[in-house]
């Protein structure tokens, strides 16, 4: 009796014990889900983000030199994924001194009073192919505005490429005050690019 009685409790502490590492596996493995969007940093010196516009009937084009961008993408995890990218307006490079010094005063950008601009994702769909597209908001000159991106993914073990673009028209965040909002001599439409060398 004495031997069956120990065996009893022997099973029990087994089974319990079971129990809480098959519990312990499930957390886990839900933790693992929610968390699976890969955290990156991005490469300053290898990324880069610009745009194309037009003055005058001709394309011009320009270079924000600083930005910093928060990426958690996973083309397995989209639902976890996001995207967060403040540029400091102020580094804008155009190739043109005193075209950028327009660009920063108070009827284009506005930089001293806001000398930020963000965007942000938190909703993606695949389109195949490592092919993406991103449901994103734009905050310019304290105006918001959804502005979709499409953009390409790859990665390996040494990191990832995000290489994209997005089209809006400046005038709808207010971009163009006075005599520049006449769209004869610059253009509405704008397009921007971006590619980003990720690393873990």
């Amino acid at each position: 009796m004495q031997i069956n009685n120990a065996a009893r409790r022997y099973g029990a502490l087994a089974l319990l014990a079971l129990l809480a590492l098959l519990a312990l596996l499930a957390m886990c493995a839900l933790g693992s889900v929610v968390l699976a969007a890969t955290p990156w940093t991005t490469e300053p010196g290898q990324s880069t983000l610009s745009f194309v516009g037009t003055q005058a009937g001709a394309e011009f084009s320009g270079t924000f030199r600083r930005f910093t961008a928060t990426i958690r993408f996973d083309a397995g995890d989209l639902e976890g994924s996001s995207f967060d990218v403040s540029i400091d307006l102020a580094s804008i490079d155009s190739n043109d001194a005193e075209r950028d010094d327009i660009i920063r005063g108070p009827d284009i950008f506005a930089t001293e009073r806001w000398p930020t601009a963000r965007y942000v994702v938190d909703r993606f769909n695949s389109k195949g192919g490592g092919k993406f597209r991103g449901e994103g908001k734009l905050t310019l000159r304290d105006v918001t505005r959804e502005v979709p991106i499409e953009f390409t993914y790859a990665s390996n073990a040494s990191g990832g490429w995000l290489v994209g673009s997005a089209t809006l028209d400046r005038l709808d965040f207010g971009v163009g005050q006075g005599e520049w909002k006449d769209t004869q001599w610059v253009g509405n439409r704008v397009r921007v690019e971006f590619a980003l060398r990720l690393q873990h």
